[in-house]
């Protein structure tokens, strides 16, 4: 499904680009600005149509801003910077939901981690200042400039028909480019249930500092490891605990060490 809204969000984006220029008009990243608008439209409902149907929650709203400088604007007693640091070029997202949702509605991770984003933060609205929306909760995710989904946009923007793969599938059935190619040397080094795990289709993103990560894999299901304690929710590492660890504790592992999700202590990579 990830790859899906992955498709989904880059469409919009490009509707963006044609029809709202004006969002990127003072940007030096114009296809950053394009995505996280895109965002916002489609969590919104504001999106004139789509190629994947999204579920839509009355109720969400999404803001959105440069992480540094939200943190050097607000208020000393406002704790969201105490999980992750603020960080520097990278984008915060909040988004409000109604309170009646136990969890973080599906729709809302379901988008953000197409975009390629991370949660940092989740509680009640009222709690950290936001009158406006005191009967709700809201939900934090950071996205850095320079992010590999805007490549795949620059793309689209110079060339339609780089939307298209060699195999004739949409853009979503690259993210696996942009984690380590088959013939990379690293790859080659790999032990052989690791490599078989890297060349899997999964997508994976930073859950809640402290190691916790969500892996979504090609076939649609979402599992949480945890690296710290070195487990996985998947049926493999419940029934077995597979010597090495499970395919999805080791694709997390090797993200980390490619530098391409946060670390456990939800700092971007150095190369970021």
């Amino acid at each position: 499904m990830t790859d899906r809204y992955l498709t989904t969000v880059l469409d919009e984006a490009e509707r963006v680009a044609e029809h709202h220029e004006q969002v990127a008009q003072s940007s030096g990243h114009p296809e950053h600005e394009y995505l996280r608008y895109a965002v916002l439209r489609l969590l919104e409902d504001e999106a004139d149509e789509t190629s994947v149907e999204i579920p839509q929650i009355d109720g969400v709203t999404v803001g959105y801003g440069e992480d540094k400088a939200m943190y050097e604007s607000w208020d000393d007693d406002v704790e969201w910077w105490e999980t992750v640091s603020p960080q520097e070029a990278c984008t915060r997202f909040r988004v409000f939901y109604p309170d009646e949702h136990k969890a973080v509605p599906r729709v809302i991770v379901d988008v953000m981690a197409a975009l390629g984003a991370w949660r940092v933060w989740t509680g009640s609205a009222a709690a950290c200042g936001s009158y406006d929306h005191r009967e709700r909760q809201e939900v934090h995710y950071l996205w850095p400039e320079g992010h590999p989904v805007e490549g795949l946009l620059a793309n689209r923007l110079q060339d339609p028909e780089a939307a298209v793969a060699p195999d004739g599938g949409r853009t979503g059935d690259v993210r696996d480019r942009m984690v380590v190619t088959e013939h990379s040397p690293q790859h080659d080094d790999l032990e052989p249930r690791t490599s078989r795990a890297v060349d899997e289709s999964m997508a994976v993103s930073l859950l809640e500092k402290g190691g916790r990560y969500e892996v979504r894999s090609a076939s649609g299901n979402w599992y949480e490891v945890d690296v710290i304690s070195e487990s996985c929710t998947c049926p493999d590492w419940r029934k077995r605990t597979p010597e090495g660890g499970c395919k999805h504790l080791r694709r997390v592992d090797h993200e980390i060490k490619q530098g391409r999700v946060p670390r456990p202590d939800g700092r971007l990579p150095s190369n970021s």
